[in-house]
């Protein structure tokens, strides 16, 4: 029982403590909420940018136009020689007949036009649909495409992918230093309030030392207030990204600026990031207590 009673007495010691120090509590608590809804923007944004970019890269292809005079013997020679090139996933052949009709159900302009042709008259371009597997080696399988023989053209955006693909890479590494980086904050803001606790209570811990009380008793109210604060400097940050992401998203319609870029949707996502403003609230609190404690108290 007597485990029990210390854990029962240091959470309570722990709760006094916070208290007690009402607005030292509070200062702390105040600057936790600001860095959590910080880490918090942080994440949503860095995880909505690495949804994007694989929304990018999945759309994403390699369209290679096959050369008119080729025959249908040329064209099955292609593919055979298509899916021998590294970095190729999947491949779609459309006939001229195939794009025509796409034109047409897609345009009434081009259905006119369209409709006006012989029927032995088509001079649109058969092409090969591809997509790849690592979005980074785009440029260098196109390359290598080019060079297959009946190939006319090949085209996927060359330049445009890749400044797109490095801008987003470059924004969810500043995302994931920015979000390291003000959990370290927070760790520094509770040791620092725990260190101020620390001396408020310094007397008292020296005669606990006296009397022959264990490190362990006199470690864990410090622990459990850092847990403390960490925690209920969480609970805004939660409702904040809850209700906040929710209302942001059907504002915008699930989208960003355009359609193309499509946010996640809130429900579960939401919740998945409120664990962890929890979880670095509880864990960073307890880190920046056990740090201050055994600096300041040398045990």
């Amino acid at each position: 029982m007597k485990p029990i009673r210390i854990l029962t007495r240091s959470i309570s010691s722990a709760f006094k403590s916070v208290v007690r120090n009402l607005s030292l509590s509070i200062a702390s608590i105040s600057c936790i909420i600001i860095t959590l809804i910080i880490v918090s923007v942080a994440i949503i944004l860095s995880m909505n940018v690495n949804n994007f970019t694989k929304d990018i890269e999945s759309d994403l292809t390699i369209v290679m136009f096959v050369k008119k005079e080729a025959t249908d013997e040329n064209i099955a020679s292609l593919k055979t020689n298509i899916d021998s090139v590294p970095n190729i996933k999947d491949v779609q052949y459309k006939s001229k007949d195939d794009i025509k009709k796409e034109m047409q159900g897609e345009n009434e302009a081009f259905n006119k036009i369209m409709s006006e042709w012989k029927d032995d008259v088509n001079p649109l371009q058969a092409c090969y649909i591809i997509t790849v597997e690592n979005i980074d080696s785009i440029g260098e399988t196109a390359n290598t495409l080019k060079n297959l023989e009946f190939v006319d053209v090949v085209k996927y955006g060359e330049g445009t992918v890749e400044k797109v693909v490095s801008i987003f890479d470059v924004i969810q590494k500043v995302m994931v230093v920015a979000v390291i980086a003000l959990i370290f904050v927070t760790a520094f803001l509770i040791s620092n309030t725990i260190k101020i606790t620390i001396y408020s209570r310094k007397n008292e811990i020296d005669i606990m030392r006296l009397v022959g009380t264990s490190n362990v008793v006199i470690k864990l109210p410090f622990l459990f207030e850092g847990l403390f604060l960490g925690f209920l400097g969480s609970i805004i940050p939660v409702l904040v990204t809850i209700y906040g992401y929710v209302f942001l998203y059907d504002k915008m319609g699930g989208v960003m600026f355009t359609s193309i870029i499509s946010l996640i949707k809130p429900y579960n996502f939401v919740f998945q990031v409120s664990l962890v403003l929890v979880a670095i609230g509880a864990v960073v609190g307890m880190y920046g207590s056990y740090k201050s404690v055994r600096k300041y108290l040398k045990i």
